[in-house]
């Protein structure tokens, strides 16, 4: 399986080096990076083809699909803009996503057969990932964009092998050939070189390169590749990829968060910052680590290469795991790894233990009116999800990037039964509405309450928000919500369940396959129509062309009509909505995580109080 480019200097430890002619600088977030524009234009047009042979095979009803493409081709904001994303909730997100991704990947194998929507993943240009869904994301474009199945049946056993806990380290049998001890032994050699060339350690370092050995296809966990090294890939280069974009929010060690006043940080291949009226700014991501003072590196300041590893950064858009770390006394792991845990908990006191450390600043001085960062020499993020947040729609919704329709995978537990019910949509509705402005311009559609969605089953199938733009007053997605749901498989696992038998592992996978898909067109023949639909919307619209008449119908299926049911629902307990599958071990998933669930819990209620 070939991988993108290695390109640090020197592994997990950054260097400086340096500067290129052209020095960095943070640059105002006023417009996309002109590496972004560019990109984007030699992506809209590769996903062209995909498009219209998509459409030619949902072939909706009395409209010619893949003749409208061609009409528009030469005419790009015309044509539909399609973005997709994962939310996170740790393997079960990873797992879930990685169904919905396959059902939409069309080089997988039944995904352009009737009743499958295989080709969208190739329309889209967009993909945003968070924790799990971010693992799921990060680990496919590092692994230079393979497959779900690809990943799934890895010939040297390397990645996605959760059968051994990550606090076991991976499985003999793979290119790794380590033993538990050896694979400690490993990960705190990285990191200490990483702090002995003067650079903060943070206990997401060690998560970050531990979840390395699970997802990227190398020796010891890949330390040499980047988050840049993304861009120099061949394919990402010549646009025959999506854009990959991980989330995670701003906050200090200790600080409370609320969804209103947090600042939400992008890392993309390019550039790592955020379009917040906070900070609004953007450093290059290759970068990252560099000593950067009001906006700009001082003369004589040299550029730190290779701060922007890969494993770190999906360690970061997760570090809600931390909080795992934070109370391993209570967990059944081995006492080898407590013993290991324990000694990185030494190195950091109680208010500086979540984290992920990105310092210097590389928005220091910058802002110094706007920015809770400016005065700062340390910059520290989260979990992407802490804000509540669990769907990383905030990349997708910038006005910038004109993106028409967001395929949502949510993969989250808000219920006792660790099941979604729109928790994340709602929060970026409010957040969009605050009074202090930190939405910036971005629009989104109405999103009902929680009670609401449980309700009214809004959770138990996929749901379009916004199918009427009309009712917004500047250019809003469409937002088609699709819930993880029990299809085949009882997919509510906690999401500190920390491993996974294969046949387990594959059958969260085909569930989500079956939720992205709707059993197949099994539930609803006219599904893949409705997918179709949903991809048009916003174009028609643009080109003043009338709404096919099955389109009409799908919207009435499917869209949200405004009602809601704000009771306090009943326990939630889905059933089943088609054969249930026969998993061995399964029942064990959800008992095996409660201890570490309940540790998770309690070291979260420490940081929030």
């Amino acid at each position: 399986m070939p991988r993108a480019l290695p390109n640090a200097p020197n592994g997990y430890t950054p260097e400086h080096l340096d500067c290129p002619s052209t020095r960095p600088t943070v640059r105002d977030a006023g417009d996309l990076s002109d590496s972004e524009k560019q990109w984007v234009d030699t992506r809209l047009r590769k996903t062209i083809d995909p498009m219209r042979n998509l459409l030619q095979r949902i072939n909706v009803p009395s409209f010619d699909g893949p003749s409208y493409i061609t009409r528009h081709e030469n005419n790009r904001s015309a044509l539909p803009s399609i973005g997709i994303a994962m939310s996170g909730g740790g393997y079960r997100a990873l797992l879930n996503g990685a169904g919905a991704i396959a059902a939409f990947d069309g080089r997988e194998g039944n995904a352009t057969a009737t009743g499958h929507i295989g080709g969208l993943l190739q329309s889209s240009t967009y993909i945003g990932g968070l924790s799990g869904g971010g693992w799921l994301v990060g680990s496919l474009f590092v692994n230079n964009f393979t497959t779900v199945s690809d990943s799934l049946n890895d010939p040297s056993h390397t990645i996605w092998r959760f059968e051994q806990s990550i606090f076991e380290g991976p499985d003999k049998g793979s290119i790794q050939l380590l033993d538990t001890a050896d694979y400690f032994k490993i990960i705190e050699n990285q990191v200490r070189d990483k702090r002995d060339a003067g650079f903060n350690r943070s206990i997401t370092d060690y998560w970050g390169r531990a979840l390395s050995f699970q997802l990227i296809n190398a020796t010891d966990g890949g330390p040499g590749y980047t988050w840049s090294s993304i861009a120099l890939s061949d394919n990402f280069r010549q646009g025959d990829t999506p854009f990959p974009v991980l989330v995670a929010d701003g906050r200090a060690p200790g600080e409370l968060l609320i969804s209103g006043n947090t600042t939400v940080f992008e890392f993309n291949p390019f550039e790592f910052g955020t379009w917040d009226p906070t900070t609004y700014g953007f450093v290059p991501t290759e970068f990252l680590g560099s000593n950067f003072s009001n906006g700009e590196l001082a003369p004589g300041v040299e550029c730190v290469r290779g701060f922007d590893n890969a494993g770190y950064i999906m360690g970061t858009s997760s570090s809600l795991f931390n909080q795992f770390l934070l109370n391993v006394d209570t967990t059944s792991i081995s006492s080898l790894a407590k013993n290991f845990v324990r000694g990185i908990l030494e190195t950091f006191s109680q208010d500086n233990n979540d984290i992920a450390d990105y310092s210097p600043n590389p928005f220091y001085g910058y802002r110094n009116s706007t920015s809770r960062n400016a005065q700062s020499g340390r910059l520290t993020l989260v979990d992407g999800g802490e804000d509540l947040q669990n769907i990383p729609l905030h990349p997708l919704i910038q006005p910038n990037r004109h993106v028409d329709v967001i395929f949502a995978v949510d993969s989250s537990a808000d219920t006792d039964n660790y099941w979604p019910n729109g928790t994340s949509l709602v929060a970026t509705y409010e957040r969009n509405l605050n009074s202090t402005g930190i939405g910036n311009g971005t629009s989104f559609p109405s999103i009902p309450d929680t009670n609401t969605f449980v309700n009214l089953g809004l959770n138990t199938r996929p749901t379009f928000f916004g199918c009427n733009s009309s009712n917004t007053s500047s250019i809003t997605p469409l937002i088609v919500y699709i819930p993880n749901a029990p299809y085949v498989f009882q997919s509510n696992v906690s999401t500190f369940t920390s491993s996974y038998n294969t046949s387990a592992r594959n059958a969260m996978v085909q569930n989500g396959y079956e939720g992205a898909t709707m059993g197949n067109g099994t539930l609803d023949s006219q599904w893949p129509v409705c997918v179709g639909c949903a991809i048009l919307s916003r174009s028609l619209e643009r080109t003043e062309t009338r709404v096919p008449q099955a389109c009409e119908q799908c919207f009435q299926r499917y869209c949200w009509d405004g009602r809601t049911n704000s009771t306090r629902p009943n326990i939630y307990e889905p059933p089943f909505k088609r054969q249930g599958l026969q998993v061995s071990g399964a029942t064990n998933l959800r008992s095996n995580a409660l201890c570490a669930l309940a540790a998770a819990v309690v070291g979260l209620m420490v940081v929030l109080i």
